[in-house]
This record gives C-alpha cells, sequence and structure tokens, in this order.
C-alpha cells in the first residue's frame, strides 16, 4: 500500500460512491479498496454498473455523492495528479485511429501522456516494449484499420502499460479475445501485480480469473453485494469428523484458524498464513478429536456467484 505521512493507504479507495441519471440511481453505496500488488476482478450481470463504476474511478464520470481516490488523492478535484498514476482502458476495445499503424497510435499516446505536469518522457523503447510484451511486434507496423477485435484489445491494454502505472483499471480487457490471448493478459496482470502495480479490471470470466485475482466484489443493480477473498478462500480445508460442531469450538481462537465452520460431516476451516494442516491434525488429537479425511475445500466462484446474483 502507499505510504503517505507515516500511514498506509489503499491504491484506489472508493467511498460511499452514488451515481444518478436524473433520479435513477446507476451505483449506490459502492465502497471498494484495493492495495498495492492487488489484482481486484469486478464482475455482475450486465447492467449492474460495472462500466460506470470504472469510469467514475478513473475520473471519466464525476459521481452524485462519495469519493474516489488513488495513491490517496481525491480523482474528481485533483484528477491530473490522480491519472498521472494510472493507465487505463474503459469501455474496450479501445479507440484508436485505424488509418495509423499501432506504433503511431502508441507514440499519440505516449505525446498525450507526457503533456501532464510532471510525467516522464516515453520513447519508442518504451513502446517496443510493450508491444512485444503483448505479442504485437509484427502488427506495430501495420494500420490498425487491418487489426482483428482481439489485436485491438491487445494494443488497448499496451497503450495503458506505456507509462508503467501504479494503478491500471481494465474494463472487460479478454473481451473478443482467444484461450491464448486470455491467458497473455493474464500472465502480464499477474506480473505487474507482482511488481507492485494495483489492478481493477472488470470482467465475466469467472472460472479464469479465480485462478489469480486476489478479491473479487459482485455488482448487481448497482449494489456491491460481495466482496470475496480468494486468498482465504483458496486456505479452507475441510476435515471429516464425527462431532463438526466440538470440532470448530476446539478450533475457534487458536492464532492459525481465521474461520472455522461446520458442514456436517466436515469442520471446514480457513487457515491463516501461520499454520497448516499439520497443526490443526495436531491440535485435534491432543483434544482426543479423531479426524478421517482432511482435504482441500475447493471454492467454485461460479456457483458461488450464481447464488448471491440470484438472490441478493
Amino acid at each position: 500500500m502507499t505510504k503517505v505521512t507515516g500511514l498506509a493507504l489503499p491504491a484506489i479507495e472508493v467511498q460511499d460512491l452514488t451515481k444518478k441519471y436524473g433520479q435513477h440511481a446507476i451505483l449506490e453505496g459502492v465502497n471498494l479498496k484495493v492495495n498495492a500488488g492487488e489484482v481486484y476482478a469486478l464482475t455482475g450481470p450486465n447492467g449492474a454498473g460495472k462500466t460506470t463504476l470504472i469510469r467514475t474511478i478513473t475520473g471519466l464520470a464525476f459521481p452524485s455523492s462519495g469519493s474516489v481516490r488513488v495513491l490517496g488523492v481525491d480523482v474528481h478535484k485533483e484528477g491530473t495528479k490522480a491519472r498521472s498514476q494510472m493507465g487505463a482502458v474503459v469501455e474496450a476495445p479501445a479507440k484508436f485511429y485505424p488509418q495509423f499503424t499501432g506504433t503511431q497510435n502508441l507514440l499519440l499516446h505516449a505525446n498525450l501522456a507526457a503533456m501532464a505536469p510532471g510525467a516522464p518522457r516515453i520513447g519508442r523503447d518504451r513502446i517496443r516494449e510493450v508491444l512485444a510484451l503483448l505479442e504485437l511486434t509484427r502488427m506495430g507496423e501495420r494500420k490498425v484499420a487491418e487489426y482483428s477485435l482481439g489485436q485491438r484489445q491487445r494494443l488497448g491494454v499496451a497503450s495503458a502499460m506505456l507509462a508503467d502505472p501504479k494503478v491500471l483499471i481494465l474494463d472487460e480487457p479478454t473481451s473478443g479475445l482467444d484461450p491464448l490471448g486470455i491467458g497473455l493478459i493474464h500472465r502480464i496482470v499477474t506480473s505487474l501485480a507482482s511488481h507492485g502495480c494495483a489492478v481493477i479490471l472488470s470482467t465475466h470470466h469467472l472460472r479464469e480469473i479465480a485462478t489469480y485475482a486476489h478479491t473479487v466484489g459482485i455488482l448487481t443493480g448497482g449494489r456491491m453485494v460481495d466482496t470475496i477473498d480468494l486468498r482465504q478462500r483458496h486456505a479452507a480445508y475441510r476435515f471429516r469428523v464425527e462431532d463438526p460442531v466440538g470440532t470448530v469450538a476446539a478450533l475457534e481462537g487458536l492464532p492459525f484458524v481465521r474461520r472455522a465452520t461446520t458442514r456436517s460431516p466436515y469442520a471446514i476451516v480457513n487457515l491463516g498464513r501461520d499454520g497448516g494442516v499439520p497443526e490443526v491434525l495436531s491440535h485435534l488429537a491432543a483434544q482426543g478429536i479423531r479426524v478421517y479425511e482432511a482435504t482441500p475445500d475447493h471454492f467454485d466462484l461460479y456457483e458461488y456467484y450464481r447464488e448471491r446474483v440470484e438472490h441478493p
């Protein structure tokens, strides 16, 4: 997280955000936080308000109430300063001049970015680098009019990455991509996060983002109905025992157990970073509780999402 005056702040913080058009509320009381190095996946049905939320976070739309801060800076009061650290693709595919080549379009983006106060100059070496990362080197000198939808999608991500941003916001970055293209975007996003970039992306590809996102926000009807920490979900194990309720009682309060619940005949245990299955087994054995089976409790994001959207 970004440190300001000795305090750790989220890279992106949305507080009580409401957006209305006339009397119609598109977003109502939305809150979210994204830390440096975190991939936050925003999902929800069509018309849920995802693109409006992304437009508001990037400063392209103004909230009716609430606030958005990027690296501690209010996006709607100090937009130029906030956006200088941000790369974004909103309402993909990104718009480019079809009569210009991919390289020429990125040069235009680079020149516009360099006009911001204090912004570094982006040279051709960086343009070649991002084209290579997005596997567009051979298309760099071809007109964008000749690009497929997937290639334009990747060029949009390249333009968002040009200034090596600390915050990256992508609206449906894998729409129109084939499986190889989707895998490429996922690898790039994961790499950026591992180097400290905070990433928000909107997506419908739930089973794919479940493998690499850290947090998932479910937006429906303009409201954030759930926020899922996938790191905790992936650290869950189930223990088949005779007395699940007694097992949960024996585990609650232990420093290496975040949460323990029952799902007969299992005790479901979310483990912290300081312990694992051996510690649980050892503790239960000391309490005289016999464990017949210990396996990972696999979390199906798609099924969970469907349940939350159908019964918000």
